[in-house]
């Protein structure tokens, strides 16, 4: 199944590619042109609060989905180096995945409208509830796998539920995400005159599909058997082996 990784890869590179050309060339969503007359701080106000804006899902689709995303291939895609190694890549990409994530949503808060104002849609629940369990699954991961004071058998047996609650909120990101994506295009052709098949709301679209494919690429890739399984006899070692333990 190593074409399967190939793919995830090369359908990152897409997504990350949409999310850069939303932000840089279809700027109406983010940075619209000031209202006033003359400019003032009011204007440079709005002006940077849609810098903000734009940040968000850039650092939320680059930077915490793509990234995690990286992350739980890491034992496929590099089967090739130590377990040790692969861990230690697992938890630094996790890590900074969830350091992006925490950045984009204070660049979401940073506006002048604050947190409470920003916090009523599904979009902001499903969010936030993500971060908070992928932080959790972060320590839990960390203080399990990482600390030599647990055994092997401990590992090996909490760490079916590890991969499936990773599955689970790696799913919920892209959820999140998409919810973000349709709150977005609603609010633009609501209040910016957004026509309903303009090429903004095709390619908004695009990009919620786009993300739902990788979504599926990346889980697949995840529980497929590895290409390098045949080689590992039984026992207790060799599920342990299989298993990243």
């Amino acid at each position: 199944m190593q074409w399967i990784l190939i793919v995830a890869r090369l359908w990152g590179f897409v997504v990350a590619g949409l999310v850069l050309v939303w932000a840089l060339f279809f700027k109406t969503s983010f940075l619209p042109r000031p209202s006033g007359a003359g400019g003032g701080d009011g204007d440079a106000v709005s002006h940077l609060d849609h810098i903000y804006s734009a940040l968000h899902p850039l650092l939320m689709v680059i930077g915490f989905i793509l990234l995690s995303g990286e992350a739980i291939l890491v034992h496929r895609r590099f089967a090739c180096w130590s377990r040790s190694t692969r861990k230690s890549v697992h938890l630094l990409l996790q890590a900074l995945a969830l350091g992006f994530g925490l950045f984009g949503v204070w660049a979401k808060f940073r506006g002048n409208e604050g947190i409470v104002a920003n916090f009523y849609s599904l979009h902001s629940w499903i969010g936030l509830a993500c971060l908070a369990l992928f932080a959790y699954q972060w320590a839990a991961g960390f203080s399990t796998f990482w600390h030599k004071a647990e055994g092997r058998r401990t590992r090996s047996t909490v760490l079916p539920g590890h991969v499936g609650i990773g599955l689970y909120t790696f799913g919920l990101a892209v959820a999140a995400a998409e919810t973000g994506l349709q709150e977005k295009l609603t609010f633009l052709q609501s209040h910016h005159g957004l026509g309903l098949r303009s090429p903004e709301s095709a390619f908004i679209n695009s990009l919620g599909i786009a993300l739902a494919l990788l979504a599926g690429v990346v889980v697949l890739a995840a529980v497929s058997p590895r290409n390098q399984q045949a080689a590992f006899g039984g026992g207790e070692e060799s599920r342990n082996e299989k298993l990243h333990v």
